[in-house]
């Protein structure tokens, strides 16, 4: 499993104002990750840019600091996890600095115990039936995020309930189209560090017996949400 490169836009300025991940936004306790500021929709990049990270300063320190074409930063820990933004200045005009981009999340896995993920009442189902989801752990996780490698442009973020001394969510898949059978994996963090998160689940794969279907995603339990830094992780 990898994350595609994330990019989001900036409202205001000249140009719009680009804060993209490479390989990933999605980063693994440990790993690396390459932080570029682009304009022009992500086609040019800035040659000097500043970084900022929301609500946190400890790790890493960016105040005063000016990085040129773009910064690796790692080995992450969790200190890491959160919203970053940049600022560039044009190569025609050095001393005129863009808009802020829009946040760019930066999650980091691995830090807690993986939880498990299962399909009820079976990962097999015929077209035109009901499979539920469920993401579970022992540890109370008040988040949990469902990746599919082909229904997900993004990951689903889901708050998850309390249960037997843990937590979990459940996700009424129904079964309406063709279209591949799909792998899923989910994560878990804690309400105060939400983009710090567990290592993944181990893959699940629903397999359709007879015609295969696209599935759409309803939630039986929790609820999404509306939070625009969590929409920028995309998966593949």
């Amino acid at each position: 499993m990898s994350l595609m490169v994330v990019s989001v836009a900036c409202v205001g300025g000249q140009d719009k104002t680009f804060l993209s991940a490479q390989p990933s936004a999605v980063v693994p306790q440990g790993g690396n990750v390459t932080l570029r500021c682009h304009y022009r929709r992500g086609f040019n990049n800035f040659t000097n840019f500043t970084l900022y990270k929301d609500n946190g300063s400890h790790v890493p320190i960016f105040a005063g600091r000016i990085f040129q074409e773009s910064f690796l930063m790692g080995p992450v820990t969790s200190a890491h996890a959160g919203t970053y933004r940049c600022r560039g200045s044009y190569p025609h005009s050095p001393t005129k600095w863009s808009a802020l981009s829009d946040p760019l999340v930066i999650m980091v896995t691995g830090v807690h115990k993986k939880p498990s993920l299962l399909a009820l009442p079976g990962p097999l189902v015929k077209s035109g039936e009901t499979v539920i989801l469920q993401c579970s752990s022992d540890i109370v996780f008040g988040h949990f995020f469902l990746h599919s490698e082909v229904t997900f442009e993004e990951p689903l973020h889901l708050v998850g309930e309390l249960h037997g001394g843990g937590s979990q969510v459940n996700y009424s898949i129904n079964l309406t189209k063709s279209a591949p059978a799909e792998t899923y994996r989910c994560y878990g963090s804690v309400t105060q560090s939400p983009y710090v998160l567990s290592a993944p689940s181990d893959p699940l794969d629903i397999v359709i017996t007879g015609e295969s279907v696209r599935i759409f995603f309803s939630l039986s339990l929790g609820h999404t949400v509306n939070d625009p830094g969590l929409g920028s992780p995309r998966w593949s």
